[in-house]
């Protein structure tokens, strides 16, 4: 904890240059002391804060949280995930909301960076891919419903597990998940930097060959050149072809999909929250709320298998393209990314983050491009932050004002770090630069929430508090 207060202090002092901020940097540094951080930790973990009626007033904390909050966005848009796992610290320990005002705002700032993504990722194509988009729709609709499943199931263990399961939980696997991306990320790199070396290799022998050669082998090499330059010219014409982009766009997926979110998000509306806010009178954890809760297992085997059926049948090509990821035959080939999203949901539901911190490390690990696993997974997000955005708004949520101006704030930093990675891989030709982004994300997690996970369950123990599993209600 000195060095969390060390660095608070450090930021202070560079605010506190100007002689009219020292009142507030000093307001900033009383709100930040030891004590209260801690305070704010447990009270995060166990909810014991009340909901807050006011309104948020712009102060020094907030605005220390939207910096940072704009930093977290612009790094995890890089890689196509939400950043939930880093909003929720800032908000809760910097602003010094509570757990349910921080959610409601977190949920809106990853719809809003998600958004950014989506609308930079819809119609971009790449040479690299044959001109397809960047989104792999069929990965999306395999996944969807089984994520959305997993988050539920998710949320209901998150409640009956015991904070120090959950901390432990955590820990390992999102360590073992970064240790795997981290891999993913270094083997990508010296894919690169291989191919990067053949290619200034083969320039630089031909440009010897060139300069010793015979004024007649020089002529033959210069013909040769011509002619490749010619067929490059010509497969780029062929994969990339710019006024086709729109029909690439597969409309028949986009309803299958929107299908499925109002499918889902119909269910969670009906059923409520955890606080018993519904638009029907539904007690919580009553009989009819599990009767709805149950309903989603269904639901999402219907969709799976319908999708999974569809692919096999190829009665509709325009539903289900031919993927190399998806051609393989067998079952397992297909089902592998259901039961991948399904595990994501569940431990993105255990640990109160989004799903796409988890899955996208599961598809670089089958081997996804790391230009696709961002583009997708940002996709995925979008479709499970605005579903939980829609219901905190249609529930009757306080705060909407705040909560539209920081998911504008996520939105501008999300094209902002999308504009700086792709200049970046377009510079340098290293797409592992998304893969060493989420790495970032996972680590910055990994600390921040294990660190308070282990604060909390030391206030348990010490507090007397009862440390054993929980009935859901």
């Amino acid at each position: 904890m000195r060095i969390i207060h060390s660095l608070a202090c450090l930021v202070l002092t560079f605010i506190s240059f100007n002689p009219c901020k020292a009142e507030q940097a000093q307001t900033i540094l009383n709100s930040l002391s030891i004590d209260q951080i801690l305070q704010k930790i447990y009270e995060w973990g166990n909810g014991a804060q009340g909901f807050q009626e006011g309104q948020i007033q712009i102060s020094g904390p907030i605005v220390v949280a939207g910096v940072l909050c704009f930093i977290a966005s612009s790094i995890s848009s890089a890689g196509g995930i939400g950043g939930g796992g880093l909003f929720l610290p800032i908000l809760t320990i910097v602003a010094g909301l509570d757990l349910k005002t921080a959610s409601s705002l977190s949920a809106f700032m990853v719809t809003g960076g998600s958004i950014a993504n989506v609308l930079c990722n819809l119609c971009a194509t790449s040479p690299k891919f044959g001109g397809k988009s960047l989104i792999d729709y069929d990965i999306a609709l395999l996944s969807e419903p089984c994520m959305l499943l997993g988050v539920s199931v998710g949320v209901i263990c998150n409640l009956v597990f015991p904070e120090w399961l959950i901390t432990m939980l955590f820990a390992v696997f999102l360590t073992w998940s970064t240790s795997k991306t981290c891999n993913s990320g270094v083997l990508f790199w010296k894919i690169e930097s291989e191919e990067r070396r053949k290619n200034d290799g083969f320039e630089g022998l031909e440009k010897g060959l060139l300069e010793d050669g015979s004024s007649e082998e020089r002529e033959e090499r210069v013909q040769v050149n011509n002619e490749k330059a010619g067929m490059k010219s010509i497969e780029e014409q062929v994969m990339v072809p710019e006024e086709n982009i729109r029909m690439r766009i597969p409309w028949l997926k986009l309803v299958v999909l929107l299908l499925v979110w109002l499918s889902f998000f119909s269910l969670y509306l009906l059923r409520g929250n955890k606080y018993g806010q519904s638009i029907i009178p539904m007690e919580p954890c009553g009989v009819g709320y599990w009767i709805l809760s149950s309903a989603q297992v269904p639901l999402a085997l219907f969709f799976t298998a319908w999708i999974v059926y569809r692919k096999e049948s190829h009665q509709d090509q325009n539903l289900m393209q031919e993927d190399p990821c998806l051609s393989s035959n067998g079952p397992s080939n297909k089902l592998i990314f259901p039961m991948m999203a399904l595990l994501a949901g569940i431990l993105g539901g255990v640990f109160g983050i989004g799903g796409g911190m988890l899955i996208s490390p599961l598809l670089l690990h089958v081997g996804i491009a790391p230009e696709v696993t961002a583009a997708t997974c940002s996709f995925m997000v979008f479709f499970s932050s605005t579903m939980s955005a829609l219901q905190y708004l249609l529930l009757g949520m306080d705060h909407i004002e705040t909560a539209l101006i920081l998911a504008l704030i996520c939105f501008v930093a999300s094209l902002i770090g999308l504009l700086v990675v792709q200049r970046a891989i377009q510079s340098y030709g290293r797409p592992s630069l998304i893969v060493f982004s989420v790495s970032i994300v996972m680590t910055l997690s990994i600390v921040l929430m294990t660190s308070f996970g282990v604060i909390r369950t030391w206030k348990d123990y010490t507090s007397g508090r009862y440390m054993g599993f929980k009935l859901p209600c």
